[in-house]
């Protein structure tokens, strides 16, 4: 993975339940990613294509740092999966079983979950209006839109939607109405999910900034969280995604988000 400028940029593909990354490792290299080169990357029939890139550097009283871009050029503060996909990738290089990782959300921990699984706590929910953010002050656990989503900040936004059946929804045409909604200064990420037996969910999501992904992560925290408030749940959760299922257990110190990872190959950009 370590190679000169002039022999192109070395990258990992990794997935989390076939949510996609482009993992690209800058420490010990002058930083090279910018919106542009995202952009470029993330085109699935020129580039190498990914759901969000992320850009490992140097932590600060920390194992590592983590930059996340989404497949527009934009930037996010939080990407779950992709956090524990690049948490197992270091645990494995290491030998060690827990790590710290700072992000623009904050300072997360990650553990091995054993079993070839990965926790990652993904930290306390944002519930107040400002704190997601919300374009004015209000109750968060009922937005005043057609179908009363809970709005939920994991370091950015969610709007979930709680309906008889998410695999009925027209997810792209109301993700995509739903993610410039001007209730949403930032944008936000949009879930459909419906209660299929005792603490357990089915879950769509639509990324802001990507589209329709077959997993996410801070998705999945999002709506664990909404569907405890709303009183549908208990607190731990199984959610089934397109893409497999996830594990999410709100506790007194965060979210904790638990599943599989997959690293299935690396590459070189010469873009």
């Amino acid at each position: 993975m370590r190679t000169g400028p002039s022999s192109g940029l070395p990258f990992m593909k990794m997935h989390g339940l076939g949510n996609d990354f482009v993992v690209i490792d800058e420490r010990g290299h002058a930083p090279r990613v910018d919106a542009a080169l995202v952009a470029a990357i993330a085109d699935r029939h020129r580039g190498v294509g990914f759901d969000q890139l992320a850009t490992i550097t140097e932590g600060r009283n920390a194992d590592l740092h983590l930059t996340f871009w989404n497949a527009d050029g934009s930037q996010s503060a939080a990407c779950g999966n992709a956090t524990r996909c690049i948490a197992r990738q270091e645990m494995d290089r290491t030998g060690k079983d827990r790590l710290t990782i700072t992000t623009d959300r904050g300072t997360l921990q990650a553990v091995d979950a054993g079993g070839g699984l990965t926790s990652v706590n993904m930290g306390p929910p944002q519930l107040r209006w400002d704190e997601i953010p919300l374009a004015r002050k209000m109750d968060t656990l009922e937005l005043p839109i057609d179908g009363a989503p809970t709005a939920t900040g994991m370091g950015n936004p969610h709007c979930t939607f709680f309906v008889p059946d998410a695999m009925a929804v027209d997810l792209a045409a109301r993700g995509a109405a739903m993610e410039h909604h001007p209730l949403f200064p930032q944008r936000t990420n949009v879930q459909f999910a419906s209660v299929t037996g005792p603490d357990q969910l089915r879950m769509r999501v639509w990324e802001r900034g990507v589209g329709i992904t077959l997993a996410s992560g801070s998705s999945s925290c999002a709506v664990a969280v909404a569907a405890a408030r709303r009183g549908l749940t208990g607190r731990r959760v199984t959610i089934e995604l397109d893409g497999g299922t996830l594990s999410v257990d709100w506790r007194d110190d965060g979210v904790w988000m638990t599943g599989p990872t997959a690293h299935p190959f690396d590459g070189i950009w010469h873009g």
